[in-house]
């Protein structure tokens, strides 16, 4: 990335967790959500998430094709026959998911078990953390691309094809589970942009468009060998979208 480039992005970083402090439907950062005790199914934050998820996972599905679709005609794969099989398999895969399933021990997660693979298991710190539409589509899109790969990594060359384009723009390690990882959260930002164009409200174009990555807004930035840190989550998810970069800077399409 050129110097420039990377000035607009850290200014679209500025963007996106300003808003996470100014808007009232903000994601709750995910070191907070950690830090917070867990709640209970039957608690009134846990059911209107759990009642949002499951009003919106089909709305998320619809995106996430979409979304998905998109990507690979951007990373050239659509005249690939193997790849297209897989992709309708895929497809299939996202088609079939069926409710999401609030959990108390999940606390601040959400998770998919591949062997059951028609639910999304949702945490209810999370549910209740994630207080905006565009918040909980993020969310899950991610999980629905987790499922989309499914247990046999069929979009492996997708997910590596993004991987390496994140570490090249980066300089950062993204390869493997965190290629997959980055790209589950890049198909939630694109899932979100395109409800937002298709919903428009009186709110900023720049407020909703940060909620689809705000909960990595944290104090205490922290990665694994899975998993990049969330604030370089960020840099990577518009590493990889420029028009994204300047939609939050612009607060325009």
């Amino acid at each position: 990335m050129s110097p420039e480039a990377k000035a607009l992005l850290e200014q679209a970083i500025g963007v996106v967790c300003t808003q996470a402090k100014l808007d009232p439907k903000s994601s709750v950062a995910i070191d907070e959500m950690q830090a917070r005790p867990s709640l209970p199914l039957q608690s009134p934050e846990a059911k209107a998430g759990a009642e949002r998820a499951n009003r919106l996972l089909p709305v998320a599905k619809e995106l996430v094709i979409s979304s998905l679709r998109q990507l690979t005609t951007e990373y050239g794969f659509q005249n690939n026959r193997n790849f297209n099989i897989r992709l309708r398999q895929a497809i299939a895969r996202v088609d079939s998911v069926k409710r999401v399933r609030p959990d108390m021990d999940s606390r601040d997660n959400a998770s998919v078990f591949l062997s059951r693979p028609h639910v999304i298991t949702f945490g209810t710190i999370f549910l209740a953390g994630l207080r905006s539409d565009e918040g909980m589509i993020s969310v899950l899109a991610h999980e629905l691309m987790h499922i989309a790969d499914g247990d046999n990594d069929s979009l492996r060359a997708l997910v590596g094809a993004v991987g390496n384009k994140a570490s090249d723009l980066t300089g950062l390690e993204i390869h493997g589970q965190r290629a997959e990882e980055v790209t589950c959260d890049l198909i939630g930002a694109m899932a979100v942009r395109a409800y937002i164009v298709n919903t428009p409200d009186y709110e900023s174009i720049a407020r909703r468009l940060a909620r689809s990555i705000q909960h990595n807004c944290v104090e205490l930035d922290e990665g694994d060998e899975d998993h990049l840190s969330p604030r370089n989550t960020i840099r990577a998810l518009l590493a990889l979208n420029s028009g994204l970069v300047r939609e939050l800077i612009n607060d325009r399409f």
